[in-house]
């Protein structure tokens, strides 16, 4: 049973958001004793609330409140991102793979590119490498810490055929966050090919049903549902006290706080944090250096859809079930920098029609809609840079229900992302031609998703907006705990090294806590 904190009490950690940083965060520190209140936007599911219905599962946890996009990115543009206990861990198809080391030093490694504002990250791939494998175990992924495989599929087995006519070797099913035997008190993986969909069975990690309810036993913990954060308050010296939120019947609170902890994903986290303005941080809290929203990331996109001659069956097993990375080093013979990963990823058959729409028209669009089982799907993932002025601001006069200017994301596509993506789909079409495809459709996807980014970490204030524990630059007891950390978008999908980052930064507030430095 979750304890109830009073919202006077200056004692308690606040953790803003219980997605893949949030939920791992509040749990690590309530299970150290560290007394913590998280606010979720979102509404609380139960098991019984998921369903094997993409659709039904999409208006019941996708975040829907307005925003704006400009730019490469359509003006009522998708995020796939969540408001629900869980957050995007509930939606996730659960591809948990680390950054490559030479990831974590791109401006090093790939050396300085016109127009980017590409930096090192200020941590090496040596400290963070021990907090991969806590994080790899706390999450059950396949292929480490002795846990099996899963078994391949046929969407799978389609993409390892043609990669080895091509060339490619040692391709195996790759890590996911899947239970591929049961363990931690949950099912193993039935296979049902609805990962996206919250997992009916509790196979997929998600916080909704692993940290949070960890967290609760501790007695440690408070979580609170629909309760949307307006502003972080601060004292007079600009050291943090509290924050404001909205519950579901429209009733603001202050909470008190000792510490808090910012976990609202790459446009949530900034937008919040530019809300927060003051006489003493008139441009937003953490903004003294213009960095606050900018530096925006998510990956380079395509999703290709090949037409086979036999059955595959793509929405059968976990849906993202094996990853191609051979090309996702930095091979400069290329014309690009960085690389790119082809991943498994099947479409439900409305989202085939979809996806489709514009290639044919009358009998021969139905047609193909009716040939579903033989396509095989793929999705093209690879390195995105960071612009300065790819960023989240906030719109001049449309605002939310709260009275909060909504977020507008701008974002430019750059010249080495679509020599990257030429090059990702000339070799996925390669591929499954080469066993055979009888036509492979591409499939333009200039989306937001995989957001990163907005509140960099950086050796100083110059260059991002938080250190390498995520503490926010000027302002010691205000952490970044997601994604919007992150300095650089490597190839590989975010929410491994999101859960790393959490492990780390709350061993660090453990030890601040502990010194009486917060």
């Amino acid at each position: 049973m979750s304890r109830q904190f009073d919202l006077n009490d200056p004692s308690v950690v606040v953790v803003i958001g219980s997605g893949a940083g949030g939920g791992v965060l509040a749990n690590e520190l309530a299970q150290q004793g560290i007394d913590v209140v998280c606010l979720e936007a979102g509404k609380r599911l139960k098991m019984t609330d998921i369903v094997n219905d993409p659709a039904a599962m999409f208006g019941k946890v996708t975040w829907l409140d307005p925003r704006e996009g400009s730019g490469d990115i359509s003006r009522n543009f998708p995020t796939y991102l969540c408001k629900t206990v869980g957050g995007t861990t509930v939606h996730w198809t659960a591809l948990s793979l680390r950054m490559a080391p030479h990831e974590i030093t791109p401006l090093s490694t790939y050396g300085k590119i016109v127009g980017t504002s590409m930096i090192d990250w200020p941590i090496s791939y040596q400290e963070l490498d021990p907090y991969y494998s806590k994080a790899e175990l706390k999450m059950g992924v396949s292929g480490t810490h002795g846990l099996p495989l899963h078994p391949a599929n046929n969407n799978f087995l389609v993409m390892k055929a043609g990669a080895e006519k091509l060339g490619y070797k040692d391709i195996t099913t790759t890590h996911s966050a899947i239970n591929s035997i049961s363990r931690d008190g949950r099912s193993k993986c039935l296979q049902l090919g609805f990962c996206k969909s919250g997992c009916i069975v509790g196979a997929k990690w998600s916080t909704l049903y692993t940290e949070i309810p960890k967290a609760e036993e501790t007695e440690h913990f408070e979580i609170r549902p629909e309760s949307m954060v307006l502003r972080i308050e601060h004292d007079q010296y600009g050291k943090i006290n509290g924050v404001v939120y909205v519950d579901n019947s429209g009733v603001t609170y202050e909470q008190k706080a000792r510490t808090v902890c910012v976990a609202g994903n790459s446009i949530e986290t900034p937008r919040l944090l530019l809300n927060s303005e003051s006489s003493l941080f008139p441009d937003g809290i953490g903004n003294g250096s213009g960095n606050v929203g900018r530096h925006y990331m998510k990956h380079v996109f395509a999703r290709l859809l090949a037409l086979m001659p036999g059955k595959v069956n793509m929405q059968r097993g976990i849906q993202q079930s094996g990853s191609l990375e051979h090309e996702a080093g930095h091979e400069p013979s290329r014309n690009f920098a960085s690389g790119y990963h082809i991943e498994t990823a099947p479409v439900h058959p409305e989202m085939l029609a979809k996806s489709l729409s514009n290639t044919d028209w009358g009998a021969d669009y139905a047609s193909l809609i009716e040939q579903y089982p033989y396509f095989a799907g793929a999705l093209i993932c690879g390195e995105d840079f960071s612009f300065a002025n790819n960023r989240i601001t906030l719109h001049n006069n449309r605002k939310d229900k709260y009275g909060l200017p909504i977020p507008v994301l701008n974002y430019k596509d750059s010249d080495n992302n679509r020599a990257m993506r030429e090059h990702a789909i000339k070799t996925t079409t390669a591929m499954y031609e080469a066993v055979g495809a009888k036509k492979v459709f591409h499939v333009p996807m200039l989306t937001a998703a995989h957001n990163m980014g907005t509140c960099r970490m950086a050796e100083t204030e110059t260059d991002g907006v938080c250190d390498k524990w995520g503490r926010v630059f000027g302002v010691n007891n205000l952490f970044i705990s997601d994604g919007s950390q992150f300095s650089s978008a490597m190839t590989a999908n975010p929410t491994l090294t999101i859960v790393a980052l959490a492990i780390r930064q709350a061993e660090y507030i453990q030890e601040q806590l502990g010194k009486g430095n917060l």
